[in-house]
């Protein structure tokens, strides 16, 4: 005789499963981690190492045109400093300083997550060079996550500019990334940027590869 309860059952996790599978979209995304770094306006890199300085590649960075530049500076809060902090170029309108929330209560910066690019009433630091130095009254933020997509991948993935997805991981730290901005341009490489906390508490590491979740 057919136990209709746990036919019921076994029917609804089938279900469940599938639509868990539908959410998953093809393809898979690689992971990029995001350390401490600086990205520096011409005028401020100039107060920073001297009048007309121009950065120095030192490797090209997962998105195109982007690079790890040779020349590092000094970046100091109300608690603490760190020194060696990366400029990431090209140069850009305005400077900005990517962090982690860890790295936040080291220095004594208030943590405030942000896109990239919105830096209005965001807290500030001094930022020093061999030339000179910079006090920045805002422009420091902890980056929100999210994916950088060439059209043709947002395509084949089923997004659109400024969507917000979750991502899943796997693994034995896997976890599920919420509220991940996409972001796309024919300038744009597929690649999901996180910090290295977020990254440390869910064991990933640079080429990693995560799913997005619908």
């Amino acid at each position: 005789m057919i136990d209709e309860s746990k036919v019921k059952v076994i029917v609804a996790e089938v279900l469940k499963h599938i639509d868990l599978q539908e959410r998953i979209q093809p393809g898979q995304v690689p992971v990029g981690v995001s350390n401490r770094h600086i990205h520096v306006s011409q005028a401020d890199l100039e107060t920073l190492f001297g009048s007309g300085y121009q950065l120095k590649n030192m490797k090209n960075l997962s998105q195109p045109g982007q690079f790890a530049a040779e020349e590092c500076v000094l970046i100091a809060g109300r608690k603490g400093v760190f020194d060696k902090v990366r400029i990431l170029g090209p140069v850009r309108p305005s400077t900005q300083i990517e962090i982690s929330m860890t790295d936040s209560f080291a220095i004594g910066v208030q943590p405030v997550v942000r896109n990239s690019g919105d830096t209005k009433n965001t807290p500030g630091c001094v930022v020093i060079g061999p030339k000179g130095s910079v006090t920045l009254k805002e422009g420091v933020i902890v980056a929100s996550r999210h994916i950088h997509m060439h059209t043709k991948d947002a395509t084949k993935l089923g997004c659109k500019d400024l969507d917000s997805v979750t991502v899943k991981t796997s693994g034995p730290r896997s976890v599920g990334f919420n509220n991940v901005l996409i972001r796309v341009s024919e300038k744009f490489a597929l690649d999901f940027h996180l910090d290295i906390d977020e990254a440390n508490a869910a064991g990933l590491k640079n080429g990693d590869m995560v799913e997005i979740v619908r």
